[in-house]
């Protein structure tokens, strides 16, 4: 005999153009929110604490490498 199996909700996957448009969506705020690091950095933080401005910059320099991995995730599935 023969069981079915159940499929529920849940265990189906998104559609692919819903996965990249959500991959898309965090890559391009990870890379604004560098940018934003970066021009806050050194036209205004900078003028207080310059150690706070590099400190700024290091998890600028950081978030480029991070956004793309987050947008190549899952492609070679």
């Amino acid at each position: 005999m023969r069981r079915h199996l159940l499929v529920t909700a849940s265990t189906v996957r998104r559609p692919q153009s819903e996965r990249l448009r959500r991959r898309r969506r965090w890559y391009f705020a990870l890379m604004g929110a560098c940018l934003a690091l970066i021009l806050l950095a050194w036209n205004l933080v900078r003028l207080w604490s310059t150690s706070t401005a590099v400190a700024m910059s290091v998890v600028a320099a950081v978030l480029p490498p991070i956004a793309v991995i987050i947008a190549n995730w899952g492609e070679d599935r």
